[in-house]
């Protein structure tokens, strides 16, 4: 039986440091970085954990690792110890380090779901989500395997496809048939996810927020006359800006075979509308519906 190979990645500043120990004379670089590494670890302490603590100074000295790493692997530089330790000297740990307290900044003004209410605005949530993602991805012990660059990466990739999710879902409200939905709460994929049902309707009014009583109209008039998913949805998208189609497109794709299927169907008007409500419609609601 053959093991599976396990690669093990140390920190981008340790693989950096390492090609500066393969210098002949390294000593006033390495002097110079640890001086700085040493003042990044006090003023992080300060702020993140606990300067007056051992294990609060070494917490910190652990994330200022794990950051300066950050900046090093999205510094778009060769895949290499000695391009990481040029770019270093060059530039100088602190600013290698606020290079990557940029992006963990940056990724936290992102939405970590598409799901946003009035207290995600409030600047204590902020700075706490800040906090959190800080020790999440930067936390870096020197001795072990480090992959903080990779979580970077995808929770970015994630939180952007949610903030294209939340746009859309805002865009949608501001055209919603009856006049914009001005609430601060908002499930993004709850108004995507009605405004496609309704979509089937093809060259209908967006809607945004449902009504019992809208739904059944929906229901009984696609069943009346037949109507084509598809060719709704084709015809629905040309009200809609591109940059949110390929959002719409997938929750088409999602819908083609369940509940466009099942509005289509033989299923009773009232089961349709109350996997509607439960599975898809979430707080976007209209509360007078009976």
């Amino acid at each position: 039986m053959q093991l599976a190979s396990i690669t093990t990645r140390p920190p981008h500043l340790v693989q950096a440091l390492e090609a500066l120990a393969q210098r002949v004379d390294y000593q006033e670089d390495a002097e110079s970085l640890i001086q700085e590494l040493s003042g990044i670890t006090v003023l992080v302490a300060r702020k993140f954990t606990n300067d007056r603590t051992a294990d609060g100074l070494l917490d910190a000295f652990y994330l200022s690792i794990g950051c300066i790493s950050l900046g090093l692997s999205q510094a778009n530089i060769p895949d290499s110890n000695d391009s990481r330790l040029s770019f270093l000297l060059h530039h100088g740990a602190e600013h290698v380090f606020q290079m990557g307290f940029r992006h963990i900044k940056e990724l936290s003004s992102l939405p970590h779901s598409t799901t946003v209410c009035s207290i995600d605005y409030e600047s204590s949530e902020q700075q706490r989500n800040l906090k959190l993602l800080f020790i999440d991805i930067c936390r870096a012990d020197p001795g072990s395997t480090w992959g903080g660059d990779e979580v970077y990466i995808r929770e970015l990739s994630e939180r952007r496809k949610n903030q294209v999710t939340i746009d859309c879902a805002k865009w949608l409200r501001k055209k919603h048939y009856s006049g914009s939905v001005r609430e601060i709460d908002l499930d993004a994929h709850a108004v995507i996810a009605i405004a496609v049902i309704f979509a089937m309707a093809g060259d209908a009014p967006i809607v945004a927020r449902i009504k019992q009583e809208d739904l059944e109209i929906l229901i009984q008039g696609i069943r009346q006359y037949q109507l084509s998913a598809d060719e709704g949805w084709v015809t629905w998208l040309k009200k809609v800006p591109p940059e949110y189609h390929e959002i719409l497109r997938e929750r088409m794709d999602q819908f083609r075979n369940t509940i466009a299927k099942k509005i289509l169907s033989q299923s009773s008007v009232k089961s349709v509308l109350i996997e509607i409500q439960e599975r898809y419609a979430g707080i976007e609601q209209d509360i007078e519906y009976s």
